[in-house]
């Protein structure tokens, strides 16, 4: 990675006492990806999902206070129980502002899933960071190991 996309990478990762396939289909199934997606107090209204290469999924994020935040993930490459790359655009065919992926690792114990968001400017990155985004995404992990019940 050069230097300029190291400056606006953000990593998040969690632990997780589940296997790799049951963290897989929490996030590879329609029904039960927006049920646990996004930080905590906030629910997701899908408009369609497809997840594989070449998909994408079309929701709003709603926030506690009922703001709408447009969103839209193109899935580019999905290696089955390893790995997940999208892009992250701002609301339906909106401008891109991150290329991200969550990798699925088997620990023994359980499985370590970590995000990875490489921001499209220095800027977006910046953003990111000030609204808590770092915070935002350890709560949405949090509810992905609630919903497989290994919080």
């Amino acid at each position: 990675m050069d230097r300029s996309a190291e400056n606006r990478t953000m990593t998040l990762s969690r632990d997780i006492a589940a296997p790799v396939a049951v963290i897989w289909s929490a996030w590879t199934d329609p029904e039960a990806l927006p049920k646990w997606w996004g930080p905590d107090g906030f629910s997701c209204r899908t408009t369609r999902i497809d997840l594989r290469d070449g998909g994408e999924w079309v929701f709003d994020m709603i926030g506690p206070d009922g703001t709408v935040f447009p969103n839209h993930h193109r899935y580019t490459r999905v290696i089955p129980m390893e790995r997940i790359e999208y892009e992250l655009l701002w609301g339906e065919n909106g401008p891109k502002h991150a290329e991200a992926s969550a990798t699925f690792e088997s620990t023994g114990h359980g499985s370590r899933i970590t995000l990875r968001m490489i921001f499209s400017s220095d800027a977006e990155y910046q953003e990111a960071k000030g609204f808590g985004a770092v915070e935002l995404g350890m709560q949405t992990l949090g509810k992905l190991a609630a919903f497989v019940g290994a919080a």
